[in-house]
């Protein structure tokens, strides 16, 4: 059996999903939940903008110099999965300087249902989706529905006004999963607040014992563009 080692760097915690599904707010609901329990730093990526960073550092979820922003300069999972330079070594930068860190969060821009994170970048990945965006959504499947370590169907609290039903969603959720994990989540429900820090926290410890392995969730499926364009990444 290969030889496990214990890291000696922060876990490294990738956050992924479509716009508009909760990526900010669920790591401010994270922050907020462990920072008293964990050091914790946080990465965020946009095409051209800051603005994930500033609206995590205008909730005063860590301090402000925790709080980092990578502008991509094109389509948000590039920088997750095709070059994930620019990440790497803001991760890096950002781990030198708090040293010790137990848990570096990074988020991608919003993207399609297909965004995955490179391993080579996080050592775990959580993929978020809405129930604004339809109860069809989870069963419809793709890569990061499929194989994120963790898949979070958000604001269920808000379901009574768009229609859906939610244990059908989950249930739909852990069909497309063959039954990985899924936590059905509301910031107002402390059960479910909860069910994500414990998975959290189950994943750390496994980390630092060194008997986590990066699960590569497959390269994103062939989509399209606002120019037309249509192209896959490896």
């Amino acid at each position: 059996m290969p030889e496990h080692r214990s890291p000696a760097r922060a876990l490294r915690l990738g956050i992924a999903g479509p716009v508009g599904t909760g990526k900010s707010s669920l790591i401010a609901l994270l922050c907020r939940e462990l920072r008293d329990t964990h050091r914790l730093g946080v990465i965020t990526n946009d095409i051209y903008t800051d603005e994930d960073a500033r609206f995590l550092r205008s909730e005063g979820v860590l301090e402000p110099e925790r709080i980092r922003a990578v502008e991509t300069g094109a389509c948000p999972h590039t920088a997750i999965r095709d070059d994930v330079t620019a990440n790497l070594l803001a991760v890096e930068d950002l781990e030198r300087d708090f040293d010790p860190l137990d848990v570096v969060l990074v988020e991608s821009g919003g993207d399609n249902l297909t965004a995955t994170f490179s391993p080579a970048l996080v050592d775990a990945q959580i993929f978020v989706l809405d129930v604004a965006g339809g109860g069809d959504v989870a069963r419809k499947g793709g890569p990061g529905i499929g194989r994120a370590d963790l898949l979070v169907v958000n604001k269920t609290d808000l379901a009574p006004y768009v229609g859906v039903d939610v244990d059908r969603m989950r249930a739909d959720a852990l069909a497309a999963r063959d039954g990985r994990p899924v936590v059905a989540l509301s910031r107002t429900d402390r059960a479910s607040i909860d069910a994500l820090t414990g998975w959290l926290d189950g994943v750390l410890t496994s980390f630092r014992s060194g008997t986590h392995s990066p699960v590569d969730p497959g390269p994103m499926a062939p989509h399209s563009h606002a120019d037309g364009t249509v192209h896959s990444h490896a």
